[in-house]
């Protein structure tokens, strides 16, 4: 199969393209910076320089790239701009999907996120609404509601990223925070994933019919509890604990209905790890 990965050598997507080019597939790989084109040839896929907010550029790449697939793994997270992350995922998905849908590709699997949904006492599952009042809420919504728009769109809510490369690892911002003594452990519950898995399941995803899809490793779990784990996990000073909003557990269940099993079911196991 021939597939674009959008955001190859982003925290997912350098994990994805090997995992993919061992399963046989014919990949290609887009970065906004020329100097990345040599990491993605050193990985074996053909490096595509593209800027997602250059609509007519994306589409003549995408075209060039012919995929039968477009994997949608791009982020702005860069000095943790939430903003830039919100319009990546609004513009930069618009323009990916007009591009995709020009080219004749019929399928798209995208990243989102998991712990926006609104309030509850269960666990939540796909079918739940999200919170209109989440600071994230208009990123995330325009870009599910886009991907919606492919003949087959699967989006891949993932839980909060942790592992090497993400804010959560040694070296990551987090991290740097959590030693700073300024993290607060607080009772609101988030679903976590490492990294490795978000990869796992988006290789998965290839087979997954359209929709969204929690993927979430099996312990939600309250600050109170994960953020001690994470500030010993990185040298750090147990953390002071204070009120908060309670936040929401998040299912797995359909991820794992459809053959997704998770390399770190918790969260408790990945931290030590790093």
């Amino acid at each position: 199969m021939r597939i674009l990965v959008a955001g190859a050598t982003g925290v997912i997507g350098r994990r994805l393209v090997p995992l993919l080019m061992r399963a046989g597939h014919d990949v290609s790989g887009t970065t906004r910076r020329p100097d990345r084109a040599g990491a993605l040839t050193a990985m074996g896929a053909r490096p595509v320089v593209a800027d997602a907010y250059d609509a007519a550029g994306l589409t003549e790449a995408v075209a060039a790239a012919e995929p039968d697939v477009v994997m949608h793994q791009l982020t702005d997270l860069t000095g943790e701009d939430r903003a830039a992350n919100a319009r990546l995922r609004i513009e930069g998905t618009a323009n990916l999907v007009d591009a995709a849908r020009a080219a004749g590709v019929e399928t798209m699997i995208a990243q989102s996120i998991a712990w926006l949904y609104a309030p509850g006492a269960t666990p939540a599952v796909e079918e739940d609404p999200l919170d209109p009042e989440a600071p994230a809420f208009a990123g995330v919504s325009a870009l599910e509601t886009a991907v919606a728009a492919m003949p087959r769109g699967v989006v891949l809510r993932y839980g909060t990223l942790y592992g090497p490369g993400t804010w959560y690892a040694r070296d990551g911002a987090m991290a740097d925070r959590a030693r700073s003594g300024e993290l607060r452990a607080t009772p609101t519950v988030l679903p976590f994933l490492h990294a490795d898995d978000a990869a796992g399941a988006a290789v998965d995803a290839l087979d997954w019919p359209a929709g969204l899809v929690n993927v979430v490793d099996d312990e939600p779990a309250a600050g109170y509890d994960w953020l001690p784990a994470f500030c010993e996990s990185v040298g750090a000073p147990a953390p002071r604990p204070e009120d908060g909003p309670p936040g929401r557990a998040v299912s797995n269940a359909k991820a794992r209905g459809l053959g997704w099993q998770p390399t770190f079911p918790s969260w408790r196991e990945g931290f030590r790890l790093g």
